[in-house]
Protein backbone atom coordinates (compact mmCIF):
# COMPACT_ATOMS: atom_id res chain seq x y z
CA UNK A 1 0.00 0.00 0.00
CA UNK A 2 1.13 3.37 -0.95
CA UNK A 3 0.48 6.66 1.37
CA UNK A 4 -0.80 9.69 0.10
CA UNK A 5 -1.31 12.63 2.17
CA UNK A 6 -4.57 14.92 1.81
CA UNK A 7 -4.87 18.44 2.14
CA UNK A 8 -8.15 20.58 2.60
CA UNK A 9 -6.94 24.42 2.22
CA UNK A 10 -9.11 27.13 3.28
CA UNK A 11 -10.30 29.34 0.26
CA UNK A 12 -7.33 31.11 -0.90
CA UNK A 13 -6.44 34.04 -3.26
CA UNK A 14 -5.17 33.14 -6.69
CA UNK A 15 -1.42 33.78 -5.73
CA UNK A 16 -1.90 31.74 -2.77
CA UNK A 17 -3.28 28.34 -4.44
CA UNK A 18 -0.60 29.02 -7.49
CA UNK A 19 2.10 30.04 -5.02
CA UNK A 20 1.49 26.60 -2.93
CA UNK A 21 0.78 24.13 -5.82
CA UNK A 22 4.26 25.19 -7.32
CA UNK A 23 6.17 25.07 -4.28
CA UNK A 24 4.88 21.59 -4.19
CA UNK A 25 6.27 20.97 -7.51
CA UNK A 26 9.27 21.54 -6.13
CA UNK A 27 9.26 20.06 -3.10
CA UNK A 28 7.79 16.75 -3.75
CA UNK A 29 10.24 16.47 -6.46
CA UNK A 30 13.42 17.17 -4.30
CA UNK A 31 12.03 14.94 -1.89
CA UNK A 32 11.31 17.18 0.52
CA UNK A 33 7.63 17.06 1.05
CA UNK A 34 5.25 13.90 0.66
CA UNK A 35 3.66 13.32 -2.46
CA UNK A 36 0.00 15.17 -2.13
CA UNK A 37 -3.45 15.20 -2.79
CA UNK A 38 -4.74 19.21 -2.35
CA UNK A 39 -8.38 20.35 -2.45
CA UNK A 40 -9.26 23.96 -2.36
CA UNK A 41 -11.10 26.84 -3.38
CA UNK A 42 -10.70 30.22 -4.39
CA UNK A 43 -11.76 33.77 -2.59
CA UNK A 44 -12.24 35.90 -4.47
CA UNK A 45 -13.24 34.66 -7.94
CA UNK A 46 -10.66 34.48 -10.36
CA UNK A 47 -9.73 33.48 -13.70
CA UNK A 48 -6.83 31.69 -14.08
CA UNK A 49 -4.99 31.44 -17.55
CA UNK A 50 -3.05 28.21 -18.87
CA UNK A 51 0.81 28.32 -18.95
CA UNK A 52 0.81 29.12 -22.33
CA UNK A 53 -1.89 30.99 -23.01
CA UNK A 54 -1.84 34.85 -24.08
CA UNK A 55 -3.16 37.92 -21.70
CA UNK A 56 -4.69 39.50 -24.71
CA UNK A 57 -7.34 36.95 -24.20
CA UNK A 58 -7.89 37.81 -20.62
CA UNK A 59 -7.39 41.59 -21.23
CA UNK A 60 -10.26 41.44 -24.14
CA UNK A 61 -13.01 39.27 -21.71
CA UNK A 62 -15.43 41.53 -21.69
CA UNK A 63 -17.49 42.14 -17.84
CA UNK A 64 -18.44 40.62 -15.67
CA UNK A 65 -15.67 37.83 -16.46
CA UNK A 66 -13.60 40.62 -16.95
CA UNK A 67 -13.50 42.32 -13.89
CA UNK A 68 -12.07 39.44 -12.06
CA UNK A 69 -8.60 39.37 -10.83
CA UNK A 70 -6.57 37.16 -12.89
CA UNK A 71 -3.20 34.45 -12.34
CA UNK A 72 -1.23 32.59 -14.77
CA UNK A 73 -1.70 28.74 -13.54
CA UNK A 74 2.17 26.50 -14.12
CA UNK A 75 -0.26 23.73 -15.82
CA UNK A 76 -1.29 23.91 -19.30
CA UNK A 77 -4.63 24.20 -21.23
CA UNK A 78 -7.31 27.02 -21.28
CA UNK A 79 -8.37 30.08 -18.98
CA UNK A 80 -10.69 28.96 -15.98
CA UNK A 81 -12.74 31.36 -13.90
CA UNK A 82 -12.80 29.45 -10.39
CA UNK A 83 -15.83 30.66 -8.94
CA UNK A 84 -18.03 27.97 -7.05
CA UNK A 85 -15.76 25.07 -7.57
CA UNK A 86 -13.30 22.30 -6.47
CA UNK A 87 -10.16 22.62 -7.65
CA UNK A 88 -7.53 20.08 -6.41
CA UNK A 89 -3.79 19.66 -7.16
CA UNK A 90 -2.13 15.89 -7.41
CA UNK A 91 1.51 16.07 -6.85
CA UNK A 92 3.45 12.81 -7.02
CA UNK A 93 7.03 12.33 -7.94
CA UNK A 94 8.56 10.53 -10.74
CA UNK A 95 8.73 6.69 -10.24
CA UNK A 96 5.52 6.62 -8.26
CA UNK A 97 3.32 3.65 -8.44
CA UNK A 98 0.16 6.42 -9.75
CA UNK A 99 2.48 7.24 -12.81
CA UNK A 100 3.38 3.31 -13.91
CA UNK A 101 1.29 3.53 -17.19
CA UNK A 102 3.27 6.97 -17.73
CA UNK A 103 1.67 10.55 -16.92
CA UNK A 104 -1.11 10.34 -18.74
CA UNK A 105 -2.59 7.30 -16.42
CA UNK A 106 -3.20 10.55 -13.70
CA UNK A 107 -6.05 12.10 -15.95
CA UNK A 108 -7.36 8.45 -16.18
CA UNK A 109 -7.31 7.93 -12.70
CA UNK A 110 -8.33 11.28 -11.39
CA UNK A 111 -11.66 11.22 -13.48
CA UNK A 112 -12.32 7.62 -12.65
CA UNK A 113 -12.43 8.44 -9.48
CA UNK A 114 -14.77 11.67 -10.41
CA UNK A 115 -17.41 9.46 -12.01
CA UNK A 116 -17.17 6.67 -9.55
CA UNK A 117 -18.06 9.41 -7.09
CA UNK A 118 -20.99 10.27 -8.63
CA UNK A 119 -21.92 7.11 -9.67
CA UNK A 120 -22.73 6.09 -6.30
CA UNK A 121 -25.36 8.92 -5.73
CA UNK A 122 -26.53 7.79 -9.26
CA UNK A 123 -25.46 10.50 -11.10
CA UNK A 124 -24.22 9.58 -14.49
CA UNK A 125 -21.04 11.32 -15.70
CA UNK A 126 -18.43 9.84 -18.56
CA UNK A 127 -15.17 10.69 -20.01
CA UNK A 128 -15.25 12.43 -23.48
CA UNK A 129 -13.75 10.19 -24.97
CA UNK A 130 -12.79 12.56 -28.27
CA UNK A 131 -10.45 15.08 -28.22
CA UNK A 132 -11.41 18.72 -30.86
CA UNK A 133 -8.66 20.64 -32.42
CA UNK A 134 -8.13 23.52 -29.67
CA UNK A 135 -5.12 24.78 -28.18
CA UNK A 136 -3.21 28.06 -26.90
CA UNK A 137 -3.19 29.79 -30.11
CA UNK A 138 -6.63 28.20 -31.48
CA UNK A 139 -8.72 28.33 -28.42
CA UNK A 140 -11.47 28.91 -27.62
CA UNK A 141 -10.40 30.69 -24.27
CA UNK A 142 -12.39 29.30 -21.68
CA UNK A 143 -10.52 25.67 -20.47
CA UNK A 144 -14.88 24.43 -20.18
CA UNK A 145 -15.32 25.28 -24.27
CA UNK A 146 -12.95 22.89 -25.06
CA UNK A 147 -12.84 19.28 -24.97
CA UNK A 148 -10.01 16.23 -24.68
CA UNK A 149 -10.60 12.47 -24.15
CA UNK A 150 -9.87 12.24 -20.62
CA UNK A 151 -12.75 15.06 -19.66
CA UNK A 152 -15.52 14.30 -17.63
CA UNK A 153 -18.67 15.45 -19.20
CA UNK A 154 -22.14 15.62 -17.22
CA UNK A 155 -25.30 15.71 -19.35
CA UNK A 156 -23.63 16.64 -22.58
CA UNK A 157 -21.35 19.69 -20.92
CA UNK A 158 -17.90 19.23 -19.40
CA UNK A 159 -18.38 18.76 -15.62
CA UNK A 160 -14.44 18.43 -15.37
CA UNK A 161 -11.14 18.82 -16.93
CA UNK A 162 -6.85 18.78 -16.22
CA UNK A 163 -3.84 19.99 -17.31
CA UNK A 164 -0.35 19.15 -15.93
CA UNK A 165 3.36 20.08 -15.64
CA UNK A 166 6.04 17.62 -15.76
CA UNK A 167 9.52 18.32 -14.26
CA UNK A 168 12.31 15.70 -14.74
CA UNK A 169 11.93 15.09 -10.83
CA UNK A 170 7.75 15.50 -10.42
CA UNK A 171 4.08 15.57 -11.99
CA UNK A 172 1.55 18.70 -10.62
CA UNK A 173 -1.73 17.75 -11.97
CA UNK A 174 -4.42 20.46 -11.68
CA UNK A 175 -8.04 19.53 -12.53
CA UNK A 176 -11.54 21.62 -12.15
CA UNK A 177 -14.82 20.50 -10.98
CA UNK A 178 -17.80 22.93 -11.48
CA UNK A 179 -20.18 22.57 -8.91
CA UNK A 180 -22.74 25.66 -9.30
CA UNK A 181 -22.18 28.50 -11.80
CA UNK A 182 -22.97 32.37 -11.80
CA UNK A 183 -21.37 33.30 -14.80
CA UNK A 184 -22.69 32.17 -18.26
CA UNK A 185 -19.52 33.67 -19.90
CA UNK A 186 -17.95 29.95 -18.59
CA UNK A 187 -20.19 27.24 -20.29
CA UNK A 188 -19.93 24.35 -18.07
CA UNK A 189 -21.92 21.26 -16.28
CA UNK A 190 -22.80 21.74 -12.54
CA UNK A 191 -22.40 18.99 -9.86
CA UNK A 192 -24.93 20.81 -8.09
CA UNK A 193 -27.66 20.37 -10.92
CA UNK A 194 -27.95 16.47 -10.45
CA UNK A 195 -27.46 16.50 -6.54
CA UNK A 196 -26.45 18.73 -3.71
CA UNK A 197 -23.12 18.20 -2.04
CA UNK A 198 -20.70 20.91 -1.10
CA UNK A 199 -17.14 21.02 -2.35
CA UNK A 200 -15.77 19.00 1.29
CA UNK A 201 -18.36 16.46 0.69
CA UNK A 202 -17.28 16.01 -3.31
CA UNK A 203 -13.59 16.02 -2.15
CA UNK A 204 -14.44 13.05 0.19
CA UNK A 205 -16.43 10.80 -1.92
CA UNK A 206 -13.42 11.57 -4.72
CA UNK A 207 -10.76 10.29 -1.87
CA UNK A 208 -12.57 7.09 -1.13
CA UNK A 209 -12.88 5.98 -5.17
CA UNK A 210 -10.03 7.18 -5.52
CA UNK A 211 -8.07 5.18 -2.95
CA UNK A 212 -10.08 1.95 -3.42
CA UNK A 213 -9.60 2.27 -7.07
CA UNK A 214 -5.46 2.58 -6.61
CA UNK A 215 -4.88 0.76 -3.70
CA UNK A 216 -3.62 3.78 -1.96
CA UNK A 217 -3.60 5.44 1.90
CA UNK A 218 -4.93 8.49 2.01
CA UNK A 219 -3.58 10.60 5.09
CA UNK A 220 -5.21 13.65 6.03
CA UNK A 221 -2.41 16.50 6.86
CA UNK A 222 -1.80 19.65 6.92
CA UNK A 223 0.91 22.17 6.08
CA UNK A 224 4.44 21.99 7.83
CA UNK A 225 5.82 25.62 8.70
CA UNK A 226 8.83 24.65 6.55
CA UNK A 227 6.42 24.55 3.46
CA UNK A 228 4.44 27.98 3.98
CA UNK A 229 7.50 29.41 4.40
CA UNK A 230 9.01 28.26 1.25
CA UNK A 231 5.40 28.84 -0.97
CA UNK A 232 6.17 32.79 -0.13
CA UNK A 233 8.90 33.31 -3.39
CA UNK A 234 6.54 31.59 -5.37
CA UNK A 235 2.88 33.36 -4.10
CA UNK A 236 5.28 36.42 -4.73
CA UNK A 237 5.95 35.33 -8.20
CA UNK A 238 2.07 34.24 -9.22
CA UNK A 239 0.53 37.84 -7.49
CA UNK A 240 3.52 40.17 -10.17
CA UNK A 241 1.90 41.36 -13.19
CA UNK A 242 4.82 41.05 -14.99
CA UNK A 243 4.82 36.91 -14.46
CA UNK A 244 1.03 36.71 -15.50
CA UNK A 245 1.41 39.10 -18.77
CA UNK A 246 4.74 37.35 -19.92
CA UNK A 247 3.08 36.02 -22.54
Amino acid sequence: MNTLRVIHDPPLTGPENMGRDDMLLARVGAGESPPTLRFYQWDPPTISLGYFQEYAGYAALPPPAGDLPVVRRPTGGGAILHDQELTYALVVPVGHVLLERGPNCLYEQMHAALIAALGGAAVRAARCGVSDDSGPARGPFFCFARRHRFDVLLGGEKLAGSAQRRTREAVLQHGSIILDSRFSQQPAAAVTAAIDWTARELAAHIMTAFAASNLLVLQCAGWSAEELEAAGPHVARHADAAWIQRR
